[in-house]
């Protein structure tokens, strides 16, 4: 299972630099996860000051 940014999403980036497996990217003004590479560790989820990153 991975994670999915929501629509709740303020694009602040703090997420990027806490996955530490790098799957989280920043795309047309948009936060994006890949789904493929995701390692559902939760730490985006930790720091998002407004809970965007949701386990699908």
């Amino acid at each position: 299972m991975a994670y999915k940014i929501t629509d709740e999403c303020i694009a602040c980036g703090a997420c990027i630099d806490e996955c530490p497996v790098g799957c989280i990217e920043e795309k047309d003004g948009k936060i994006v996860i890949n789904a493929d590479t995701c390692a559902d560790c939760g730490s985006c989820a930790d720091v998002c000051p407004v809970d965007a990153p949701k386990a699908e």
